[in-house]
């Protein structure tokens, strides 16, 4: 059964006059006469009675339109549904991020945004770095920001901001009026981290590594917030990223002078999958938003 036979079926169903459809098609009567012929062929049944020159359509021929105008219906519909979604204003993103990113920075991108762009629907998954790469080589999201991964070559990195890790300490801690401190002054603390397989926890225990100790982990967590508090209970010291909600009667944030403790951050893509306009316009904002240039 062909796509054309459907439709010349509707058309001829509805005026039940094969030459008036064959005119309202722009096509001969008897190659409309033929098509009809070959799809009652290939369903098996006749469709139509023939009536002199006027046709009606019996059981059959008035089950399969029933069916046939569902399908034209889905198939009209799914055209303007894609066409909404080749509007960047009325398109889909499909963004991951870090978990560590999930209390200010979000938020903050995403409040940006929507008012400029108050029609496009942004749908968030917030996952460790390996996740979120998964995620974005099998196509489950259109764009994450993550910490760059030098061991996919089809995905592509472009750098947005580099920020320090503090080291958190409770506010009555004996390191708490330091301004900063080597990282080797903790080599005794009990350390509040990230899981292992959260980018940041690698990235701390890389930076011990580099101070060469190993660290005395004594709680893991999968959120920051989690972890800030854990800190302000006087449980341990931890090496985060600065957040604007941590109370500073509870923790203090000191800098570290060796080694440099920082992360980076940027906006991943798969490389050669086609962009949707909506999220061509979402990459345009975020690279204007931390002063990054790319020609799309």
């Amino acid at each position: 059964m062909e796509w054309q036979q459907i439709e010349y079926f509707q058309v001829v169903a509805q005026l039940q006059h094969m030459t008036k459809a064959a005119e309202a098609l722009s096509i001969s009567q008897p190659a409309l006469s033929r098509s009809i012929a070959r799809l009652e062929e290939e369903l098996g049944v006749a469709l139509f009675e023939r009536q002199g020159r006027s046709i009606i359509l019996n059981q059959y021929g008035r089950l399969l339109l029933k069916h046939v105008n569902n399908i034209l219906k889905e198939i009209d519909d799914t055209r303007r549904e894609l066409k909404t979604l080749m509007d960047p204003e009325y398109g889909e993103v499909s963004l991951g991020f870090l978990h560590t990113l999930g209390v200010n920075v979000i938020p903050d991108i995403l409040r940006s945004f929507q008012k400029l762009h108050p029609n496009t629907k942004i749908k968030l998954y917030q996952n460790n770095n390996t996740a979120l790469l998964h995620q974005l080589e099998t196509g489950e999201i259109d764009l994450c920001l993550v910490h760059h991964s030098f061991d996919e070559p089809h995905i592509l990195w472009e750098k947005l901001w580099e920020e320090e890790l503090f080291l958190m300490v409770p506010a009555d801690h004996a390191l708490a009026e330091k301004t900063s401190v080597s990282l080797k002054e903790i080599e005794k603390e009990p350390i509040i981290s990230m899981k292992p397989g959260y980018e940041l926890r690698k990235i701390a225990d890389k930076l011990c590594r580099k101070a060469n100790f190993v660290p005395n982990i004594t709680f893991e967590g999968e959120e920051v917030t989690t972890l800030a508090g854990l800190v302000a209970s006087g449980l341990g010291v931890a090496l985060l990223p600065d957040q604007k909600d941590i109370d500073e009667t509870k923790v203090r944030k000191v800098h570290i002078t060796w080694p440099s403790c920082k992360r980076q951050i940027g906006l991943s893509w798969y490389e050669g999958r086609y962009i949707s306009p909506a999220v061509k316009q979402f990459m345009k904002f975020i690279f204007q938003k931390y002063s990054q240039t790319h020609v799309f």
